[in-house]
């Protein structure tokens, strides 16, 4: 995956990057109408939106939504429930049998907090999540965020800082309440 990653708009990579985004909307779009049972239409879809097949035993339940899919790293046996957001501009992994609730949202994208510069530029940082994850129905977490192994993320987290192995965080601001 790619580090900490500032972007020009207006730039040759942004109306690439741009360009990506409306086709994959688009894809979404398409996966998102489809009939539950549809395997074959979805698995093309998938296909073309993260540019390979879902790996073994991966299952995503749509609506689901990104906004590059390119830089989405699924491993095998990842559950993605209904309703989630992947903006993967700066690069999310998914480690083995992650499990991720319904209306979760991944952020590695954003802007400068100087004003000066907000407009000039797309800010990004990678999210990484170690093998047998649960990240809890309407979490969100945001650019550089790091979790830990067999780690679970409460429902409803807001998840800005690292979290560690084998812990359980909770709140508007994660805060670790135990660990094991």
């Amino acid at each position: 995956m790619s580090s900490d990653r500032l972007m020009r708009i207006h730039s040759a990579e942004f109306r690439a990057m741009a360009e990506r985004v409306l086709r994959v909307t688009e894809l979404t779009s398409r996966l998102n109408v489809l009939p539950f049972d549809d395997e074959a239409g979805k698995a093309r879809l998938f296909e073309q939106i993260l540019g390979k097949p879902l790996p073994s035993g991966a299952t995503i339940y749509p609506p689901f939504y990104t906004d590059h899919g390119l830089h989405l790293d699924l491993a095998e046996r990842v559950f993605i429930n209904q309703n989630c957001t992947f903006l993967d501009y700066a690069g999310i992994r998914l480690g083995a049998r992650v499990m991720v609730g319904p209306k979760v949202t991944f952020i590695t994208g954003g802007h400068p907090v100087d004003p000066a510069e907000r407009r000039l530029y797309l800010t990004g940082a990678p999210i990484d999540v170690a093998e047998n994850v649960w990240i809890g129905a309407g979490a969100t977490i945001l650019p550089g965020v790091s979790i830990g192994r067999d780690a679970v993320v409460a429902a409803g987290a807001v998840v800005a800082d690292d979290v560690p192995p084998a812990s359980l965080v909770t709140g508007a601001k994660a805060a670790v309440h135990r660990r094991w």
